[in-house]
């Protein structure tokens, strides 16, 4: 199948799954969507055992698609900034340490954490999997895809849970940096495994780290001022050049970043707070108003709606490719992992907290919110899913074990956050 097919057929199982969820399951969306796209895998596995060469067909053609591809060069840089413009801006300015401490030390306790965990679970002789060969690197590899939340996930989860604004930017906002921050400590990690670690040194590692972080945030910034000049000039008055502007914007960040290597998540995310500014910032001001019109807010909600259906149908289907590599001891340590991925990001975001609180105001058990939200989603199975074949056999536990963590974190976490929440 080329694009336009497989871009149909992508379209037309998400408007029939929405209408199955909006009429009879009655979930979030993304919920839903990602259920019902399960259950098509499921159904195709079972037609695959009684006839194989359907099953051979099915996967031929899920595998025509790069999924790590299309995530991360393609729908992610569209899908943070739709976040990134949804996002009190004001509010999260009044905030930002608290959100940038969340975000980092949350990202990288889990990171090392989670990779530990693994490390000295596989080392263990009653699993037998020592011959996997799996490095310490490896497994940090690992603790660094899954450690970052799923922005796109958690931005359509909390919208609904008529959280304070304080708590819901607070979250919006660590989901949003924790991504961008989890892509570069998983790159780093990626090319101490390329180039081998007796040939990195802590200097190498700290100028890679800082150009990715500090190069996305001044790409983002510097595109973003520009941008925001930009649409002052048009004043709202030509509402499809805004979108067409907008959309050029991001794409063109996104290329800058890859090609010279720079963050790219973190760029459109600045990009995104900039041009989502008003344009008088004194509030109180009359006559203050969005640097953007209504119309394109509108129009990044249903580009928002429509790739997140896309998104979430494909993480269902990836099931297919994932239990071709299915061992029960895989799904032992699946559950050991949950535990300690959700621990750890509680610890990784409760330690902020306790130090900020001597100053700033949070609500009772914020953490714990925090800690549930965090929902992983497609980011994570693209970056396992771009892990180097070099490492061998361990790379199916790794995508077992993500799929599996990932599924958790949004049908256990998801549909019961609203619970936790009240």
């Amino acid at each position: 199948m080329d694009v336009l097919e497989l871009s149909t057929v992508l379209l037309l199982l998400a408007s029939f799954f929405s209408i199955i969820n909006l009429r009879i399951l009655k979930l979030p969306q993304t919920i839903g969507l990602m259920i019902l796209a399960i259950c098509l895998s499921l159904i195709v596995l079972v037609i695959g055992i009684i006839s194989p060469p359907f099953l051979e067909a099915v996967t031929s053609l899920t595998d025509q698609f790069d999924f790590s591809l299309l995530l991360l060069n393609v729908m992610l840089p569209f899908l943070l900034f739709a976040g990134a413009i949804s996002i009190n801006v004001h509010e999260l300015l009044k905030d930002k340490v608290t959100v940038l401490l969340l975000a980092s030390v949350g990202v990288v306790f889990s990171t090392f954490t989670v990779g530990t965990g693994l490390y000295w679970l596989i080392q263990q002789s009653f699993f037998g999997l020592t011959t996997l060969g799996l490095t310490y690197v490896d497994c940090l590899l690992f603790g660094a895809l899954i450690a970052p939340t799923d922005p796109i996930a958690v931005l359509s989860m909390i919208k609904k849970m008529n959280l304070s604004t304080t708590t819901e930017t607070r979250i919006a906002g660590e989901s949003l940096f924790n991504d961008g921050i989890g892509v570069v400590i998983f790159l780093t990690l990626l090319s101490v495994k390329v180039e081998g670690i007796e040939n990195v040194t802590v200097q190498s590692v700290s100028i890679l780290f800082a150009t990715e972080v500090i190069g996305g945030v001044v790409l983002g910034s510097v595109i973003g001022y520009f941008g925001l000049k930009l649409l002052q000039y048009i004043e709202n008055q030509y509402v499809e050049l805004e979108v067409i502007i907008t959309l050029s914007l991001v794409l063109f960040v996104s290329v800058i970043a890859h090609r010279y290597h720079l963050s790219g998540p973190i760029g459109v995310v600045m990009l995104g707070l900039f041009l989502n500014k008003n344009i008088d910032a004194d509030k109180n001001a009359a006559g203050v108003q969005k640097a953007m019109g209504e119309y394109v807010y509108k129009f990044w909600h249903l580009l928002d709606e429509t790739l997140n259906a896309i998104l979430f149908i494909l993480i269902g289907l990836e099931i297919i490719s994932v239990l071709r590599s299915f061992d029960f001891i895989y799904l032992i340590i699946s559950f050991a992992l949950i535990i300690l991925v959700v621990v750890s990001r509680w610890i990784g975001v409760l330690i902020p907290i306790k130090i900020l609180s001597f100053k700033k105001q949070f609500e009772k058990n914020t953490a714990l919110i925090i800690t549930w939200g965090g929902l992983r989603g497609g980011l994570s199975i693209a970056l396992a899913l771009n892990l180097p074949d070099s490492i061998g056999e361990g790379k199916s536990l790794i995508l077992f074990l993500t799929y599996i963590i990932v599924l958790f974190t949004i049908l256990v976490q998801g549909l019961t956050l609203k619970k936790i929440v009240k």
